[in-house]
């Protein structure tokens, strides 16, 4: 199991405008796929066409990418930034046309955001969230103060501190990712 593959997807969870997100998400995105161990793909709420008079999972068969994803995946990475201490409400619909699709698997966050803090109110206003959806959230989370002076315009990274930290922020989910992936493989349970 330990050079197992694991399938980790990452959502961009901002459809704002000039977001800085994205630099994020892409640059997050490309270190993952750096790894041996890692398969991934990128989602961007972006790209769901969600009902203005509709919500939840009776909805999710009309994403069956997204849906298929995250059946098959081991864990999760979300991008997302911080509006007015809390996630955005695009976000939130869109991880809500699943539910028991996300038992017991993990979920790491990268904090981002234009002050000081870097997301840090946005993952804390996130863990019971996505605890109620059955996720098991990691301990270590990559956090992206002040966003606008990270990247120059083509998302270039100008901070090469981030490099270190993520490789500590995906080895965790990695780890948690397989050992969850074990568990729902080797123990019984009600929800699998």
């Amino acid at each position: 199991m330990k050079n197992e593959k694991v399938f980790l997807p990452i959502l961009l969870g901002t459809n704002r405008k000039n977001r800085q997100s994205e630099h994020v998400a892409r640059w997050v995105h490309s270190k993952m796929e750096e790894r041996e161990e890692i398969e991934t793909k990128l989602f961007d709420v972006r790209d769901f066409d969600l009902p203005k008079d509709h919500y939840g999972t009776e909805l999710k068969d009309q994403f069956p990418e997204w849906r298929d994803a995250i059946i098959k995946a081991d864990g999760l990475v979300i991008v997302m930034p911080e509006y007015n201490h809390g996630y955005p409400g695009v976000m939130k619909s869109v991880l809500d046309l699943l539910l028991k699709e996300y038992i017991h698997k993990a979920v790491a966050f990268v904090g981002v955001s234009a002050g000081v803090f870097g997301g840090t109110r946005v993952i804390e206003a996130c863990v019971p969230m996505v605890r109620e959806l059955g996720l098991a959230v990691t301990f270590t989370d990559l956090n992206f103060p002040q966003v606008q002076k990270k990247f120059d315009e083509e998302g270039n990274l100008l901070d090469d501190a981030y490099n270190n930290r993520v490789e500590g922020f995906l080895d965790e989910l990695v780890w948690m990712s397989r050992a969850l992936k074990w568990g729902r493989e080797n123990l019984e349970s009600e929800y699998h």
